[in-house]
C-alpha cells in the first residue's frame, strides 16, 4: 500500500465498466465462434456456465480481499507464493507482448477492408503490416507515459466506438432482407454440436479466450477510486451487456458469411463489406463502422499496454525485477522506464510473428501463443480459491460453491492449453505450427523461472547481509 501511495486514483465505476467491455469483447472471437455454424448458441452458453461464470465469482471474491495495485500478481502471492506469482506476471507480460503483435495484423487488416479494392495490394504486405504495428506501438508508448488521465478517455472512447458498431452489427440482417441480399435471419436457430478437436478447440477460445479478462483491470487496482467496491461492481454490470454482444454477433456473421469462409482477423469488417458491398451512398456507412471497430482495437492495445507495464514495476516493488522498472516519471507518475521496455520487446515479437508466414498463419501462431500464456495465468486464478490462502498466513477457506466454480473454470483453462497449440485455419504444416507455439511457450517460461531463481538469490543474499550486518 506504500509502495501505491505514488500512484493517481484516476478509474471510477463508469470507467471501469466501460473498460470491462472494451477488453473482453474481442473482435476476433465472433468469428471463431461463427466456425462451429448453428451450433455456436450452445457452446456459447456451455462457455459461459464452465468458464464465464466461475471466472466472474473468482474475481469479485479476490477484488474485494485483496483490492491492491497488481491484480492478480498480488492474489497470486497471498494465495500460492512468490514464485508462482512472478510466473504468473512473467506470463501475462510475454502474453500482452505477443497479443500487441497480433493487434497491428488486425488494424492492418480493417485498414485494408476500409479502402477496399484499393487496398487489395496490401493484404499480405509484410512491410505494410510492420510499419502499422510501429506506428500503434509508438503511440501506445506516448499515451501511457502520460499515464491514465489521458489513456481512460482513450479507452472509454473505444469503447463507445465498439458499442455503436455492434449496434450497427445487430442491424445488418433486417438492412440485408431489406435490400434483398439476406433472405432470412434466425439469430436464435441451433442445432446439436457435433465434438471434434475443431470444436472443442474453437469451445476453448471462446470460453478463455473470448470470455477472460475480467481480472485484468485489477492490476490497476491502486489507480482506481475505491477499488474494493468498484471493480467487483463493473463485473456485474458489464457480464450480461457482453454476453448479449457476442452471442447475437456471431449469428449476423453467420448471417453474411458461411463458416468455411469467415475471415478470423476481422470478421466484423468482413460482415460489414458483405452486408453493403460498395455500391451506393450506403458504402460510406462501410469506411465508418470498420473505423469504431478498429478504434476498439486501438483502445483495447492501450488497455493491454497500461496493464503490462505494470506488471514488471509491482514485481520491483518484491524485488523480484531490477528497480530500475519501478521508477515513476517525475511529473506524470507512470512506471516510464517499464512502459519503453515493454515497447521496445512488443515491437520485436510483431516483427517475429510475420516473418515467412501468410496473415492469416501468423494471427493464429500469435494468437494462440499469447492464450496459451494467458490461460497459465488463469490455472493460478483458479487454484487460489481451490487451495486456499496458506502463503498469506490465512487459515479461511472459500466456501465450497466458490470452490467448485473455480474447479470449473480451472478444467476449461486446461482442456484450452492443451488444444491451443493446433490451429482453427489451415496451414503449411500442422506439426510446425504446434512446434513453433510448444518452443515458444516452453522457452519463455523456462527463462522467466531462471529470472525468478536468480533474482530469489540476490533477494536471499541481500537478506543475509543486513541480519549479519556485514557490508
Amino acid at each position: 500500500m506504500s509502495e501505491e501511495s505514488g500512484l493517481k486514483r484516476e478509474l471510477g465505476l463508469a470507467d471501469l465498466v466501460l473498460t470491462q467491455i472494451l477488453y473482453v469483447v474481442g473482435l476476433s472471437w465472433v468469428g471463431a465462434a461463427a466456425k462451429l455454424g448453428s451450433s455456436q448458441i450452445v457452446f456459447w452458453l456451455a462457455a459461459m456456465l464452465l468458464f464465464y461464470l466461475p471466472q466472474a465469482l473468482v474475481v469479485i471474491d479476490l477484488s474485494r480481499r485483496f483490492p491492491l495495485e497488481g491484480g492478480l500478481y498480488q492474489w497470486t502471492k497471498r494465495g500460492l507464493g512468490d514464485g508462482l506469482a512472478f510466473m504468473v506476471v512473467w506470463n501475462l507480460w510475454v502474453y500482452a507482448i505477443v497479443l500487441l503483435g497480433a493487434f497491428g495484423i488486425q488494424v492492418a487488416n480493417a485498414i485494408v477492408y476500409m479502402l477496399g479494392a484499393r487496398g487489395s495490394g496490401l493484404i499480405n504486405n509484410h512491410a505494410f503490416i510492420n510499419a502499422v504495428s510501429g506506428a500503434l506501438i509508438a503511440a501506445l508508448v506516448l499515451v501511457s507515459i502520460k499515464g491514465l488521465s489521458l489513456s481512460k478517455w482513450v479507452h472509454n472512447i473505444g469503447a463507445v466506438l465498439l458499442l455503436c458498431a455492434f449496434a450497427l452489427l445487430l442491424s445488418l440482417p433486417f438492412i440485408g432482407i431489406a435490400r434483398g441480399t439476406v433472405r432470412a435471419y434466425h439469430p436464435f436457430a441451433v442445432t446439436l454440436p457435433a465434438l471434434s478437436l475443431l470444436s472443442l478447440n474453437i469451445f476453448g477460445k471462446l470460453a478463455v479466450g473470448a470470455l477472460s479478462g475480467f481480472e485484468y483491470v485489477a492490476v490497476l487496482a491502486g489507480e482506481s477510486r475505491d477499488p474494493k467496491r468498484s471493480i467487483g461492481r463493473s463485473v456485474m454490470i458489464a457480464a450480461p451487456i457482453i454476453a448479449v454482444m457476442f452471442i447475437m454477433g456471431t449469428s449476423v456473421i453467420l448471417a453474411f458469411t458461411s463458416p468455411d469462409k469467415v475471415d478470423l482477423i476481422g470478421p466484423i469488417p468482413q460482415a460489414f463489406r458483405a452486408a453493403f458491398g460498395s455500391a451506393g451512398a450506403v458504402a460510406v456507412i462501410v469506411p465508418f463502422a470498420v473505423f469504431a471497430v478498429t478504434s476498439r482495437t486501438v483502445a483495447n492495445s492501450s488497455v493491454l499496454f497500461t496493464a503490462t507495464s505494470r506488471m514488471p514495476m509491482v514485481a520491483g516493488w518484491d524485488n523480484l525485477m531490477p528497480a530500475w522498472f519501478t521508477r515513476l516519471h517525475p511529473r506524470y507518475k507512470t512506471p516510464a522506464n517499464s512502459i519503453l521496455f515493454v515497447g521496445a520487446c512488443a515491437m520485436a515479437f510483431a516483427l517475429a510473428g510475420t516473418a515467412g508466414v501468410g496473415e492469416q498463419e501468423a494471427f493464429q501462431l500469435l494468437d494462440n501463443a499469447a492464450g496459451i500464456f494467458y490461460g497459465l495465468t488463469y490455472l493460478a486464478l483458479f487454484a487460489i480459491p481451490i487451495l486456499g490462502f496458506r502463503a498469506a498466513g490465512a487459515s479461511e477457506r472459500s466456501p465450497l460453491w466458490l470452490r467448485i466454480a473455480a474447479a470449473a473454470g480451472f478444467a476449461t483453462t486446461m482442456l484450452y492449453v492443451v488444444l491451443s497449440i493446433f490451429p482453427i485455419v489451415d496451414v503449411v504444416s500442422w506439426f510446425a505450427f504446434a512446434a513453433k507455439i510448444a518452443s515458444v511457450v516452453g522457452i519463455a517460461n523456462a527463462i522467466g523461472a531462471a529470472l525468478y531463481l536468480a533474482a530469489n538469490r540476490r533477494r536471499s543474499r541481500a537478506s543475509h547481509l543486513v541480519v549479519d550486518g556485514t557490508p
